[in-house]
């Protein structure tokens, strides 16, 4: 005879968080803030909920129940590992990798936004390419750097778990973690020879803002140095990118550029109230972005008067890890007609999602707006295209020739006739 599933724990639970995440999937909070390298709105309480379907979810516990009495492998048997696999199926569903659940562990860790600049890691950006999970560029000077990782390494596994369907940021989340700590990566390299690397997690800092090009000095295709541009490279958007931005424009002016390189490649993303704030830096007028709420209810972030740089040409560097603020900056320039976009077409990931805390003690990330261009253009899987677009070859990547620099400078010289 069955027993009653809720007389045994851990059954029970696979129907409260299922329902739990379905109310939260309606549910909203106005204010942003900055979680993970994700725009996010701040959480409220948790939420306790009966019942938000018309479907039995109790269901679930019976398929359960029947499993553990009549399964033939019950070694194949994990609740934790099904009650997972069930909230990621259920979430699958929506097609939206915006709005996923965080395991109470992994939310414990994490739950401090980055709003210093800096976070505890190992100092790599990664994002998604083909369905694997790469390493975009290890940051100077973190474990990260100092274990080996390079650009194009693609994570297998994480302290030994294969990452298999894992979402972005539950990569993200698994790899972070406290100050001295390790993780091991399973990385394939681009050879295809595998290793584990461990790594011991450091207090990972970050500055956004950076004027120093790649090679040490900003240089045309002939090798000549270029002195009559300014470059100005933005790593992400936090609270002192602003700051720093309107201090790194008004130094490469007053020595004397008369042009301005914005790099924003391998930028995935930050504060939104950060990137319109520098968007701001570049526009007297003009609609910077445009949020769209579930209810269909739109909000225009607009300019306000007072340029850092007014009537120096901008161009801006973006490729295909250029995410979320970084498009915004890209789309608001380009469309008030105040930079020339050269590089590839962005990531396209236009949302904002907030996070929602469950009764287990994890979070329910929602996706509850989405963001368009100031022409009313969705950005979310789309992205912003180029005005010039710029597909560096594998001998020029193997040369380390930055073809798309190479032809920023060109543009702002006037060699190029831009659109």
């Amino acid at each position: 005879m069955l027993e009653d599933a809720s007389s045994k724990p851990g059954k029970t639970w696979l129907t409260k968080i299922l329902i739990a995440s379905a109310a939260v999937l309606l549910l909203a909070a106005p204010v942003l803030t900055f979680f993970i390298g994700r725009e996010t709105a701040a959480s409220e309480e948790p939420l306790v909920v009966e019942r938000v379907s018309d479907y039995d979810f109790n269901v679930l516990n019976e398929i359960l129940e029947i499993l553990h009495d009549d399964y033939a492998r019950l070694d194949n048997l994990d609740d934790q590992t099904l009650y997972e696999a069930a909230i990621d199926g259920f979430l699958g569903v929506l097609n939206d990798s915006g709005t996923y659940y965080v395991d109470p562990e992994t939310y414990r860790v994490s739950t401090t936004p980055v709003l210093s600049g800096g976070f505890n890691g190992i100092g790599a950006t990664i994002s998604v390419q083909n369905g694997e999970i790469v390493i975009v560029a290890p940051i100077k000077g973190t474990p990260a750097e100092r274990a080996g990782l390079i650009s194009g390494d693609v994570i297998t596994a994480v302290d030994g778990e294969s990452i298999a369907g894992w979402t972005l940021e539950k990569t993200v989340l698994q790899i972070r973690g406290e100050r001295g700590t390790e993780v091991v990566l399973s990385i394939r390299h681009a050879d295809d020879s595998e290793e584990d690397i461990p790594i011991i997690r450091d207090r990972v800092e970050i500055e956004s803002v950076i004027t120093v090009p790649p090679g040490g000095a900003l240089r045309d295709a002939d090798g000549n140095v270029v002195e009559a541009i300014g470059y100005i490279q933005i790593r992400e958007f936090s609270p002192k990118t602003a700051q720093e931005l309107d201090a790194a424009v008004r130094d490469v002016v007053s020595q004397g550029a008369q042009g301005i390189i914005l790099d924003v490649r391998r930028n995935l993303g930050g504060s939104l109230s950060a990137t319109i704030s520098s968007a701001g830096l570049f526009l007297d007028t003009g609609t910077i972005v445009i949020q769209r709420e579930s209810d269909g209810e739109e909000t225009a972030f607009v300019a306000r008067q007072g340029q850092a740089a007014p009537g120096v040409p901008i161009v801006i560097l973006m490729d295909r890890f250029s995410a979320s603020a970084s498009e915004i900056l890209a789309a608001a320039l380009q469309e008030n007609g105040r930079a020339i976009l050269i590089g590839e077409t962005t990531f396209g990931k236009g949302t904002v999602n907030s996070p929602r805390e469950l009764s287990d003690g994890g979070a329910l990330f929602v996706t509850i707006a989405q963001w368009l261009t100031p022409s009313g253009i969705l950005i979310d899987k789309v992205g912003i295209r180029p005005d010039i677009e710029v597909l560096p070859t594998d001998e020029e990547i193997d040369m380390r020739l930055d073809v798309q620099l190479f032809r920023a400078i060109e543009v702002l010289q006037g060699q190029v006739l831009a659109p």
